[in-house]
């Protein structure tokens, strides 16, 4: 012990059943002075409110993390024969989705930078010189679009401008 110090002996205290993080906690001797002890008591408040903003604060994190926002994209085929009509039809459908779908925020579409080459298990090639991709504000707006007329209605319009098949992918926001 360093001289001029003085040491306190430590009491070991069980915590309130709802704070469960701190099995025990420190508690000052009972000769301190008052003073030291609305000190003590203070700053023991202050760790206690400090742990449960930090614990909101990660639970928060937690939560949000399965509730991201998510970009649902597609590229296709087109029938070389659709007319233009088809193509005004499905350009219009398709940009007013986001208005008709509870979550659905944002639509792109059009043509590719590039044609992506798609070969299918027999070999046969295809090329896929279209996209769409569409914002969500999570997964279950993805499935609330799967499911809603709206979208059944698009698709009617969007298959008369796309040979069969697709390939998608999900991206998933930060």
């Amino acid at each position: 012990m360093a001289a001029g110090r003085k040491e306190f002996p430590i009491r070991i205290k069980p915590v309130l059943k709802f704070d469960t993080i701190f099995a025990a906690y420190a508690a000052p001797h009972p000769g301190l002075t008052l003073e030291f002890r609305s000190h003590w008591i203070m700053h023991r408040r202050t760790l206690h409110l400090t742990v449960l903003l930090l614990g909101l604060t990660l639970f928060a994190g937690a939560a949000s993390a399965a509730d991201k926002e998510l970009m649902h994209c597609f590229y296709f085929t087109t029938i070389q024969d659709a007319s233009e009509a088809d193509w005004d039809a499905f350009k219009k459908a398709t940009d007013e989705l986001p208005g008709k779908i509870p979550g659905f925020n944002k639509v792109w579409h059009g043509k590719l930078r590039s044609p992506y080459n798609n070969y299918n298990s027999s070999g046969d090639k295809s090329v896929r010189e279209h996209g769409v991709c569409m914002s969500f504000d999570d997964r279950a707006a993805l499935g609330v679009y799967a499911d809603h007329p709206a979208h059944s209605e698009w698709f009617k319009i969007y298959e008369k401008v796309r040979e069969p098949g697709s390939s998608t992918f999900d991206i998933l926001g930060k």
